[in-house]
């Protein structure tokens, strides 16, 4: 294994016969290699850049336009400007007639073209304000609809790049605060008893007829000042000035395709994701990867993928922070309690899976020990923030500490390569929850919690990731796996022994093992917050639930959308599990408009409320409670297509709160609102957002889903997977220390509800 001086371009020492000066080619070539990358990248973010700023007008547009007018102005008696061309050919005196008619007709020409692009993207920007289509009947669009897409698509233009619909896509509206008035009040109605609901009726009218004016006010100030008046705040308030410790609380994880697996070789399945992880960093930073659309016609935003690689959360004592760092071309790994750095690029180009898989087992048959208090140096980002912000400044700020630190936070990501075995066997459940746990909090000390994610790969060759979740939602992680995992079985693929095709090259240059010089005062820093987060992972009850046999296909033939049969089943679990209804949580996505990112969908509705106790009350005919159940639905999908507009309530309420702290108002409504615990927190993992895996032909490569930690003490957080037309993967979990919850408990009720609701539609 080389050693850290391998990675010195050249090296001198004094001698009595003068200056010796050594150089190592292989390290020099590499650095100009990738010197050539970082300005042949920055070129290209350039030229992207200028595209994106024209779109959706193509640049040739421009001299069409100029030469048009040129020719209709020279060679014909046409005068598009009405005169204008002439008048400007008044300022050129020097020029002879036919010259100065030339460059003001395309100074003209170029004129007319900055209107064409500005009319056609505030055009296209106003038709995507439209969203009357996301309430029609599912497959079916009525005329006035079919006239806005064809209008849409017009406008587009064609092959636009990731970023390329940024600046048409529309602003994230306020709601009206009446509007959102009566939606809150709707949706508690089901939790509280008449009293109850009488007293927050009188305390959210006070709010909307007195001081909540004035906070709406401030609030769409913003909303005409910044580009998304709720993103940086949430990504600030609920993220970054959290003080507790992210693991479990925050970071979520996705797991690989249990059903199936190309090659149990550790180092070959390292290969072939990192491989197919940078691949698409590359289509990412070249732009070539194309914005995710709705109907093949209405864009997403696409902000979130900017800060997917290189990106660390920095610790602070009042707040974290994001640092982004752009051209950096290497991973980190860790295996066995040590720290590599490994460069991923030769002459531009990404390393090869075989050469790759050839440099990671190089780490594995690595038999060096840890730096002293290395193998658990990451249990800082487990812990507590602050006490991880103040060892950072004060053990990590200057000399080998701040170099290896610094190579971690600006990598493209780290992989960890583990060492145990991970599996789905049906008659040992426990082994899959195992998998889910080591995904979502590991040993505690062996993910870089801060990173924007950490792949990991098992000792059996079983992939998965741990991701932070300040910079971006589930959808964006969900993307690059079902990228990363098709590219691997699809694309790159394995020999027949398992390894990673083609050979292995010559050039490559080691992986270089990390120094630390860690005093013993750290290393009792770095203990105390690993007691802090083994108590945390030591109170999660994980468990995570494939179900075959019952999936898409079935909620179809009962006519009911897929999310919104679950959120029923989920409403009718809870209620057999604790007696009664609560505040619930569905996230869904707000990437219609720039910059979006969630809002909250409240599923316990009065329908669904009403559904369940008459579903529990062994009183109605199966025709009633279809009835029932149909309203609940459409309730429900509603309120989703609501929040996905710019409708919702809590984005709403939570922006209005922040402001009134600026004011140093105090609300007792929005006390109240943001206190309410949401003690059933659930969200679903998009699946096949690129269509690349075709899970009808083969459903052994449905992806499992990822999930996350429990949100409330008491409580149940739920993600779910809905992988085709017969598999479903709940991932449940609660808290240890709670009597009342328990997540395998929670998912046979789970399961059981959905069959209640299947026998339905049984004759």
């Amino acid at each position: 294994m080389a050693e850290a001086h391998s990675a010195v371009a050249f090296s001198f020492h004094v001698t009595p016969e003068g200056l010796d000066v050594r150089y190592n080619h292989e390290a020099l070539r590499a650095v100009w290699h990738s010197g050539l990358h970082s300005w042949k990248l920055k070129f290209i973010r350039f030229k992207n850049h200028l595209i994106n700023t024209l779109y959706p007008a193509p640049p040739t547009s421009l001299f069409l336009i100029c030469t048009v007018v040129s020719i209709a102005q020279l060679y014909t008696d046409m005068d598009l400007s009405f005169g204008l061309i002439e008048k400007a050919s008044t300022f050129f005196p020097d020029c002879v007639h036919e010259q100065c008619e030339i460059i003001s007709a395309v100074l003209f020409g170029l004129g007319v073209w900055v209107i064409y692009v500005l009319v056609r993207r505030y055009l296209l920007r106003l038709l995507l304000i439209n969203h009357s289509w996301m309430y029609e009947p599912f497959g079916r669009i009525s005329l006035p609809n079919k006239i806005w897409l064809g209008l849409v698509k017009f406008l587009q233009g064609r092959d636009p790049l990731l970023y390329g619909y940024q600046s048409a896509l529309p602003k994230l509206p306020v709601p009206s605060l009446q509007g959102t008035h009566d939606r809150y009040l709707e949706s508690v109605r089901p939790l509280l008893d008449d009293e109850e609901y009488k007293k927050m009726s009188l305390l959210a009218g006070e709010f909307v007829g007195g001081i909540g004016k004035k906070l709406q006010r401030y609030l769409i100030l913003k909303s005409w000042w910044a580009t998304n008046y709720v993103t940086d705040w949430w990504e600030q308030y609920v993220y970054l000035r959290g003080r507790s410790p992210i693991m479990v609380n925050s970071n979520y994880y996705g797991i690989d395709a249990i059903f199936h697996s190309d090659s149990t070789i550790q180092a070959a399945r390292a290969g072939n994701i990192v491989y197919a992880f940078l691949d698409f960093k590359e289509k990412i930073a070249h732009e070539t990867e194309k914005p995710l659309m709705i109907m093949k016609t209405v864009p997403l935003c696409s902000t979130q993928y900017e800060r997917m690689f290189n990106l660390t959360r920095i610790p602070g004592e009042e707040t974290d922070s994001l640092s982004l760092s752009k051209g950096v071309n290497y991973i980190v790994v860790y295996h066995k309690g040590r720290y590599f750095k490994l460069y991923t690029h030769s002459n531009g180009a990404i390393l090869a899976p075989r050469s790759l898989q050839y440099l990671f087992q190089q780490i594995l048959n690595d038999r060096s020990v840890p730096c002293k208090g290395e193998e658990k140096l990451a249990a800082l980002t487990a812990g507590e923030r602050i006490p991880w912000a103040k060892a950072r400044k004060r053990f990590f700020k200057t000399g080998l500490n701040a170099q290896s630190l610094q190579t971690i936070e600006k990598a493209s990501f780290v992989l960890c390569l583990d060492e145990e075995d991970h599996c789905y066997d049906p008659a040992h459940p426990e082994k899959l929850n195992n998998f889910a746990r080591a995904m979502l909090h590991g040993k505690c000390y062996d993910r870089w919690f801060d990173k924007s994610f950490n792949l990991v790969v098992t000792a059996n060759g079983r992939v998965g990731f741990n991701a932070e979740h300040s910079w971006a939602d589930a959808p964006i992680m969900s993307q690059q796996w079902e990228y990363s995992f098709w590219a691997d079985h699809s694309v790159l693929g394995y020999t027949e022994d398992g390894n990673c095709k083609g050979e292995v090259a010559d050039d490559l240059f080691p992986p270089i093992r990390m120094q630390w010089n860690i005093p013993e005062e750290c290393e009792q820093i770095i203990e105390a917050s690993l007691r802090t987060a083994q108590a945390i992972a030591n109170d999660v009850d994980l468990h995570l639930e494939p179900i075959q046999g019952f999936g898409k296909g079935v909620m179809k033939k009962c006519k009911i959308s897929p999310d919104a049969f679950i959120q029923i089943s989920l409403q009718l679990a809870y209620f057999r599990d604790a007696g009664k209804f609560c505040l619930t949580y569905e996230a869904s996505m707000t990437r219609l408009f720039r910059e979006g990112r969630t809002e909250t969908v409240r599923s316990c509705t009065v329908e669904a409320s009403n559904f369940v106790r008459a579903m529990e009350s062994g009183d109605h005919s199966k025709e009633e409670l279809r009835k029932l159940l149909n309203i609940a639905c459409e309730k429900h999908q509603k309120g989703y297509k609501d929040a996905m507009t710019g409708k919702g309530i809590d984005r709403h309420l939570f922006c209005l709160y922040v402001v009134s702290k600026y004011l140093g108002i105090e609300s007792p409504f929005l006390q109240k609102v943001l206190s309410e615990p949401w003690r059933l927190s659930t969200s679903q993992t998009p699946h096949s957002q690129m269509n690349l895996v075709d899970v009808a032909a083969h459903p052994e490569l449905v992806c499992a889903g990822g999930g996350f930690g429990p949100v409330s003490d008491d409580g149940y957080g739920v993600s779910y997977i809905v992988a085709g037309e017969n598999t479903l993967f709940f991932h449940i979990s609660s808290k240890i220390s709670c009597p009342t919850t328990n997540s395998k408990r929670f998912s046979e009720r789970i399961l059981q509800a959905m069959k209640d609701l299947q026998s339905l539609f049984e004759s």
